[in-house]
């Protein structure tokens, strides 16, 4: 009667053990997980920001040229004030029509 008993309670406590040392080697797991996820913030957060910062000067730059573009098509050229080309002269006029008749 002794050999079965102690058999019951060897097999529960493998069983216990079993279940237990799995249950902290994932706590562990977990645990440097963290550990090596709290390190890695600041380098990715300085990433992060660079990368931000990039974005924001690319748009930056894009902005600043769609504010020229409009600017420049508001102001327009100035077609009211400008001035007649000047006439050809006679000589070049001349010299234009004989080259012509070649």
């Amino acid at each position: 009667m002794e050999l079965p008993l102690i058999t019951v309670l060897l097999v529960a406590g493998l069983v216990l053990g079993w279940g237990v040392g799995a249950q902290y080697a994932r706590a562990r797991r977990g645990w440097n997980d963290y550990k090596a996820a709290k390190k890695a913030v600041p380098g990715a957060r300085k990433t992060a920001m660079l990368l931000v910062r990039a974005v924001f000067t690319k748009v930056g730059v894009i902005a600043l040229l769609l504010v020229g573009a409009v600017a420049y098509a508001a102001v327009g050229p100035n077609h009211d004030r400008a001035e007649p080309a000047p006439a050809p002269s006679p000589s070049a006029t001349a010299t234009h029509q004989t080259t012509h008749g070649r």
